[in-house]
């Protein structure tokens, strides 16, 4: 009987055909894109998407990128666990698309750059971009590795295929269709898998709903279960998710996600206008609301299923995100080809998140470190190099999946990881564009004592969990299960518990309920003000910037904000665009400076 515990039914012929048929069209529309664009192969065109692309499949492109596996199966197991807290994310995702679009995205799209990391150097100095640079790096990779772990892992239990068959097999995909076709084959693809997650959601709480009459009844038994409490607006900074937590604390995190991350910045600036840009964070808005209901609304829906047999108490499974994919084969095992098509909306969120990040990770290597030592390469050696480094980045994100086993729940880890690294990069960013006092001494401190701290606060939270009592896991049960059965299960690893590097674990230092216990969603915002506040000390201390040095295109004007909205068109909107149509009118524009002209495009500069 469903959801009474046991053994489930692992996939039929049908199952592996619907799932190694959406790999392989996602394969085939890269392929397509790279031999449709196979005569505009310029590194623009691989790395910008030739600065082409429209509003809407960027604003779908941007959320499947971090809408990954870890979202479609972290969060429905977040939900079933800690009730439906989560979905406050929606007022973070509002704060954080309003200061993307006004703020960052005009700055960024006036600067015509390709990668996030030359404002650093505009603004600050070169030291201060290889830095950033190198932060962006190690984030990404870390982060890649857990993307590409999390559905291996559950669904290798579920599926019964080999773990690392299926880790080399995903990467193998990512490089294949990233290698050739660059960006537009990333932004389509996303579209794609954005539709097929969002299908595989809507099955779950469609059937759901029919095993248990209607999704009112769903909705009464996560009610009773606790799992509705979602608004608590206790201020303790050490509690795992309150109101504030998530709304303040996410708000900040998810701007450093948006705002200054290679793969999103690299999304907007591919747009052909600055209006198309602001808007595809907009459109984008609705797709996080959307993937984040459905996600929160499968857990309750497990819940509901769940409520009186708990499959990970009863030893059904080993690891909480094990939990949607066990529900899948129990519930809808029933129709051949549905389990395949949910096992691929995983996967479809791990290919759009791996390519994406492999192709950011190609755009800021050859432009923050190739290009200035190599300076005569011509365009088809950047090309080859683009090829290369895909396959590189991709071998090296499979053996960071490795390294991501030994790491507890994958929601929270992920979240950890974007807060440790990309809080104190955002207090530099800020430093620059809000202050122009601050200077490359200031930033360049404030960031190392930024980055000291999170790491800090991380690494011991890693190392001594926060208790339950801090994190407030809700009660499950099992009193209905039929029978209390071990099945061969991988890697067992409790809900907070990540890796345990000390021989005597329950010895916890005076810290460990005190500063690691830190809800992991504030390691951003504590990254973040230390930057900033470090970085002004320091700059004042050290003379400060002279004011007449630095461009005024650099700091955040008036006029960006909201300027698509007005009915005519902002100055700063109308060079953009048409900056961005084509870099030989930026010669004839006389709003443009000669300092702006050697950021977009050296040598055409030196030539004119």
């Amino acid at each position: 009987m469903t959801g009474a515990g046991g053994p489930v039914a692992t996939f039929s012929v049908w199952d592996y055909v619907v799932f190694a048929g959406t790999i392989l069209v996602s394969a085939g529309v890269g392929l397509f894109q790279a031999i449709r664009s196979r005569k505009e192969t310029s590194s623009s065109e691989f790395l910008l998407g030739g600065r082409q692309m429209t509003a809407v499949p960027v604003a779908m492109s941007l959320t499947a990128s971090f809408m990954s596996g870890i979202t479609v199966i972290g969060t429905p197991a977040e939900a079933y666990r800690f009730g439906a807290a989560f979905w406050l994310f929606g007022f973070s995702y509002a704060i954080m698309s309003v200061i993307t679009a006004e703020v960052f995205v005009p700055l960024f799209y006036r600067l015509a750059i390709t990668s996030a990391y030359e404002y650093l150097e505009l603004r600050f100095s070169r030291p201060v971009r290889l830095l950033g640079t190198t932060m962006y790096i190690a984030q990404t990779i870390l982060y890649t590795g857990m993307v590409i772990y999390a559905p291996a892992l559950a669904l290798n239990q579920i599926t019964g295929l080999d773990l690392w068959g299926v880790l080399v097999a995903t990467g193998a995909v990512c490089i294949v269709y990233c290698t050739l076709g660059g960006l537009k084959a990333v932004i389509w693809t996303d579209v794609m898998q954005m539709v097929i997650m969002l299908a595989g959601f809507v099955a779950v709480i469609a059937r759901g709903a029919v095993l248990q009459g209607g999704l009112t009844n769903i909705w009464e038994d996560a009610g009773k279960g606790g799992r509705l409490d979602a608004f608590d607006f206790d201020p303790d900074p050490l509690k795992r998710h309150t109101f504030w937590t998530i709304v303040v604390g996410g708000s900040v995190m998810w701007v450093s996600i948006y705002s200054i991350n290679q793969s999103q910045v690299q999304r907007y600036i591919s747009c052909k206008s600055l209006r198309h840009a602001k808007m595809s964070l907009y459109v984008n808005l609705v797709g996080l609301w959307l993937t984040v209901s459905l996600a929160v609304f499968s857990g309750l829906t497990m819940f509901s299923i769940y409520k009186n047999c708990d499959p990970l108490e009863n030893g059904d499974i080993g690891t909480p995100d094990q939990m949607l994919p066990y529900l899948v084969m129990d519930i809808l095992a029933a129709y051949p080809g549905i389990p395949g098509l949910f096992v691929a909306a995983a996967y479809s969120g791990t290919l759009s998140t791996v390519s994406s990040s492999i192709n950011a990770l190609v755009a800021v290597t050859v432009e923050d470190f190739i290009l200035p030592v190599f300076k005569n390469l011509t365009e088809k050696q950047v090309s080859w190099m683009n090829m290369g480094l895909s396959v590189f980045f991709g071998a090296v994100c499979i053996g960071m999946a490795g390294v991501a086993s030994a790491m507890g729940s994958i929601l929270q880890a992920a979240l950890s990881i974007f807060g440790m690294i990309s809080g104190p990069l955002l207090g530099l960013y800020l430093l620059g564009m809000l202050f122009r006092t601050s200077n490359s001494i200031g930033g360049l401190v404030g960031m190392i004592i930024g980055l000291v701290l999170t790491l800090w606060v991380g690494i011991g939270s890693q190392i001594y969990p926060p208790t339950a009592e801090k994190t407030n896991p809700l009660p499950v049960s099992t009193v209905g299960c039929n029978s209390t059965m071990s099945q061969n299960v991988t890697t067992p690893a409790p809900w907070t518990s990540p890796v345990t590097l000390t021989s005597q674990p329950h010895v916890r230092p005076p810290l460990a309920d005190s500063w690691y216990s830190l809800s992991y969603l504030y390691f951003c915002l504590l990254g973040t003000l230390t930057t900033m506040v470090v970085g002004l000390l320091v700059s004042m201390a050290t003379g400060g910037c002279k004011q007449d040095e630095k461009n005024p295109d650099l700091f955040v004007k008036a006029s960006d904000l909201f300027s698509f909205s007005c009915c005519g068109k902002s100055k700063v909107s109308e060079v953009t665009e048409k900056s961005a149509t084509d870099f030989n009118t930026v010669a004839d524009n006389p709003t443009f400076t000669d300092f702006e002209m050697k950021s977009k495009d050296p040598e055409r500069a030196t030539k004119l």
